[in-house]
């Protein structure tokens, strides 16, 4: 098996995985594994983006149209000249 080292990991981050590894009464080094383990078993993203939660919410009430929005040509900048 392969080995890693990481480093500049700040003081809290390292101790927030202290508690979480004693929490689940494991090492640090196990701990760290798991959440790699968990965190790379999908291909994809866990949490969906926020433009498919939205769909999925519109399509439960059958969805919405909405009417094109006219717009205007873009004005000229202004001269600071």
């Amino acid at each position: 098996m392969a080995s890693m080292t990481i480093r500049n990991i700040d003081d809290a981050l390292k101790s927030r995985l202290r508690i979480r590894a004693a929490h689940h009464g494991r090492s640090m080094e196990d701990e760290a594994r798991d959440i790699l383990r968990s965190a790379l078993s999908s291909g994809t993203d866990r949490t969906p983006h926020l433009v498919d939660r939205i769909r999925e919410r519109v399509a439960r009430v059958g969805g919405i149209d909405l009417a094109d929005v006219r717009r205007e040509a873009m004005r000229e900048p202004v001269d600071l000249s």
